[in-house]
């Protein structure tokens, strides 16, 4: 199920930031007291009473203002309320009710989205109670009044974001589809291999780089299975980046990784493996996502014999943290290899849903330990007790050790590297998570 996405709204200088900060758990955005410091958008998952969902900070909205970069920012902000599942309009108590924030009202109760009025700044609930009846007024339901510099007041506001999101079994009949995000710089032939899979112009293709400005939801099906396949804007480099359109298109793509089962890396076959290339790659990587390497426009490329082997080699060359990527080569515009798609998909969507019984990977664990012994530093070693799944998509295991310090990054690598050899977990990140026991805890355990 798709994570609920909240966009925080409000003019500037309401105290946004802070506010987003304090719920994403770190100081991401930039807090000045100048108006207009939060430019672009910016976004963070998030955790309230077990659900998920992602956060959005938005520049400020100025409703009249001609200045360019006020009238960016009101574009982010509107894009951003295109997405957003749940809305928190924010104010501040001290100026109380402004013009600006009843157009702000209007533009928010036209979008049709559920809306939490917060009233920031109210440092002292018992001697502000009084200035809050005035955002009654604003027609948007009740206000709550918090302070986001003191924390005071944010659980009842996330309790009413809470109970606005859309219902967890809204999309329960998508958990038999693999949602396949197609990812990559603009240009490498994303809405192509769309269409040519759909055998429709779905999207438009052009050769205009950065034409599809949004992610756009295709359900498909074949012999092989049922497919939502997401096309999504190219990412261009962010010196590129001038439209604020574009910095919404970039959001897009994140968000559609972070929907995404498996993503497709598009790689022009002609350009080759670009740095931009490698930063889309790691997004998808980082998001823990299944990834197919795929090599678009392989007709274009002359060819002799080992060509194919030394482009592989190449990819993996450039993006060394995707050595787990299978890799195919096709052609969007001619079909070639473009069915070979779908059974690498079911594949590879099985592996990063993979999970593996606790038995099965200590006996792997310890056969692992037996070959290499793990490393010691100052005449301590470094004892791995057992191991244990936690988590799927990705496959995700915890160890129990001794000595967090111990664990040395070259070791959890080559645990890594002895679980992919007996399980596959093609096309998969794995991550391994270490945790200290003492001897006494291990022993009593039966370790």
């Amino acid at each position: 199920m798709s994570k609920p996405i909240v966009a925080i709204i409000g003019k500037p200088n309401v105290g946004k930031s802070t506010f987003f900060n304090y719920l994403a758990g770190s100081r991401i955005s930039i807090v000045q007291d100048t108006p207009g410091v939060t430019r672009d958008r910016i976004y963070a998952e998030t955790n309230w009473r077990g659900r998920d969902f992602t956060l959005i900070d938005t520049g400020g909205i100025e409703p009249d203002s001609d200045d360019i970069i006020l009238s960016q920012m009101r574009e982010q902000a509107n894009l951003a309320i295109a997405m957003a599942d749940v809305i928190i309009f924010l104010t501040d108590i001290r100026q109380g009710v402004t013009a600006a924030d009843k157009e702000i009202a209007l533009m928010l109760k036209k979008s049709g989205k559920p809306i939490v009025l917060v009233c920031n700044k109210a440092d002292n609930i018992e001697k502000d109670k009084d200035e809050i009846y005035e955002f009654y007024n604003l027609g948007i339901g009740e206000p709550y009044p918090i302070s986001a510099t003191n924390a005071i007041g944010i659980g009842d506001v996330l309790d009413a974001i809470y109970d606005k999101f859309p219902k967890s079994d809204e999309n329960e009949n998508d958990d038999n589809k693999i949602k396949v995000a197609v990812i990559g710089k603009p240009n490498v032939g994303k809405s192509s291999l769309i269409n040519k899979i759909l055998g429709e112009n779905r999207a438009i293709v052009s050769d205009i780089a950065g034409t599809t400005r949004d992610a756009i939801d295709s359900e498909f099906e074949n012999e092989k299975g049922k497919y939502v396949l997401i096309d999504t804007a190219g990412v261009r480099k962010k010196s590129k980046i001038k439209e604020s359109i574009e910095k919404y298109s970039i959001m897009r793509t994140l968000l559609a990784i972070e929907r995404a089962d498996v993503c497709l890396m598009m790689i022009d076959a002609v350009e080759g493996v670009t740095d931009q290339d490698a930063k889309i790659a790691g997004e998808a990587h980082e998001a823990g996502k299944g990834v197919i390497i795929v090599v678009n426009k392989w007709d274009a490329v002359e060819k002799e014999t080992g060509t194919l082997e030394q482009y592989k080699k190449d990819i993996y060359q450039k993006l060394k943290y995707l050595s787990y990527a299978p890799i195919i080569f096709i052609s969007a515009l001619t079909g070639q290899r473009v069915n070979k798609l779908f059974d690498l998909i079911n594949h590879v969507a099985e592996q990063n849903a993979l999970r593996i019984t606790t038995s099965v990977l200590n006996q792997v664990i310890n056969e692992a330990i037996a070959i290499v012994q793990p490393p010691s530093d100052k005449g301590r070693r470094l004892r791995i007790y057992y191991g244990t799944q936690v988590s799927t998509k990705p496959p995700t295991f915890v160890v129990f050790v001794n000595n967090k310090q111990l664990f040395h990054f070259s070791y959890e690598r080559y645990l890594v590297n002895q679980i992919r050899k007996e399980f596959g977990l093609e096309g998969t990140p794995i991550r391994i998570i270490a945790r200290e026991k003492s001897d006494k805890e291990a022993m009593k355990e039966g370790f």
